[in-house]
């Protein structure tokens, strides 16, 4: 019998806050349950186990970045759309860190929540780039080196490799308009 309050959607509740504070790649069952008050075998009558905590996590935090980039983009054409959705990206990124490190992996095809969450967000950007008048036939490669610039930069960032006293945040700018351009 599941342990009162126990559900799979609290299971992963608690895994997102403790990944929020040891790392999407710390997270570990016996962590969580630690966390929730249960011996980790008792995590598998919600759960098949981590892999399937790490995927709910990963749609979770595929949809909020949906969110995020949705708003971020409302109401701005071109360049400034672009640019504006970048700097979300950026923010939920470093924000968000465990949630970002979810978001990276590319989806299993066969799991059609995943596909379609993650469809979202390049179907966010394509359009985005396409608003700023890339065409057509360019848009999954510059989505690639848009996004393989961000994270490039993000990484970097997280790993204290900017210490020139110059504003990251005017250079991640600089960055993204030269990649728009």
């Amino acid at each position: 019998m599941p342990r009162a309050g126990l559900s799979r959607i609290r299971v992963v509740d608690e895994a997102q806050a403790l990944s929020d504070e040891v790392g999407f790649d710390g997270l570990t069952l016996a962590g969580l349950a630690s966390r929730v008050g249960v011996k980790a075998p008792s995590l598998y009558k919600h759960v098949e186990g981590l892999d399937q905590v790490r995927r709910d996590l990963a749609v979770r935090a595929k949809t909020e970045l949906v969110e995020t980039l949705t708003e971020a983009a409302a109401g701005r054409q071109g360049q400034d759309a672009v640019l504006a959705l970048a700097l979300a990206y950026r923010r939920f990124a470093v924000e968000y860190r465990a949630r970002y490190v979810a978001t990276v992996r590319a989806p299993d095809p066969a799991d059609e929540e995943d596909v379609r969450v993650s469809a979202l967000a390049v179907g966010i950007v394509f359009d985005t780039l396409r608003g700023a008048g890339v065409p057509e036939e360019d848009l999954v490669d510059v989505t690639r080196g848009l996004r393989a610039g961000m994270h490039g930069f993000i990484e970097l960032e997280r790993l204290g490799a900017f210490a020139l006293p110059d504003d990251v945040e005017g250079s991640f700018e600089r960055m993204v308009r030269r990649l728009i351009e």
